[in-house]
C-alpha cells in the first residue's frame, strides 16, 4: 500500500492497523517515499529496551570520585 504523508496524518491509527495485520505501507511526501511502515516480528524485539539512545562512549563514566570533583570551584552557599 502507498499512501501521502497527510493521509498517513488523517489516518494513523487505521493505516497501523493495516501495519499489524501484515500489510507493508510506503508513505510519500511531494509523491517521493520517505518511510515504509511494516510489521514488527516480536521475536526480533525486546520486551522492553535497554538503552533506547544507543551506546554513547564519549560520555564520562560517573562514580563517586567524579562527583565530588565536579563540585570544586561552586560556591556551596555557607
Amino acid at each position: 500500500m502507498e499512501i501521502t504523508a497527510r493521509e498517513f496524518n488523517q489516518n494513523a491509527s487505521k493505516i497501523l492497523a493495516a501495519a499489524e495485520r501484515g500489510e507493508v505501507i510506503t508513505v510519500t511526501k511531494n509523491g517521493r517515499p520517505v518511510a515504509i511502515l511494516s510489521p514488527v516480528d516480536s521475536k526480533t524485539v525486546a520486551p522492553y529496551p535497554t538503552d533506547p539512545m544507543g551506546e554513547d562512549e564519549s560520555a564520562p563514566v560517573l562514580h563517586s570520585g567524579n562527583r565530588e570533583d565536579g563540585r570544586r570551584g561552586r560556591g556551596r552557599g555557607r
